[in-house]
């Protein structure tokens, strides 16, 4: 079990690494404020666009309003193409084509809770 524990760490440390391209626009600390994108603290199992006071894109609100949930499968899709998810979204990030960064990444988003 340490191994696997071991393993996880190591994704998470590099997935902070991954997550310096998304300090441009969103904050990752509990209560922290709201950039260009919504802190992103807590975001994994979130209900998309929950973040009070951030003004989220039209169609982010009409798939939160949907059911969407940011599960690690939706994240995936998401930051492999958000226009995959919300298609008509603002969020100007292309997404992240390697593999193992968006599981390193998410590793990372599932560790701040």
């Amino acid at each position: 079990m340490g191994a696997a524990q071991n393993a996880a760490a190591q994704d998470a440390a590099a997935g902070q690494r991954v997550f310096n391209q998304c300090r441009a626009c969103h904050t990752i600390d509990q209560g922290g404020r709201n950039g260009v994108g919504p802190n992103l603290h807590g975001v994994v199992g979130r209900r998309a666009a929950s973040i009070e006071g951030f003004r989220y894109s039209a169609n982010m609100r009409e798939l939160a309003e949907g059911g969407l949930t940011w599960t690690t499968e939706n994240l995936n899709r998401y930051l492999t193409n958000p226009k995959d998810v919300v298609p008509r979204g603002s969020m100007a990030f292309a997404g992240l084509r390697q593999e193992q960064q968006r599981k390193d990444l998410i590793a990372y988003l599932e560790a701040q809770k």
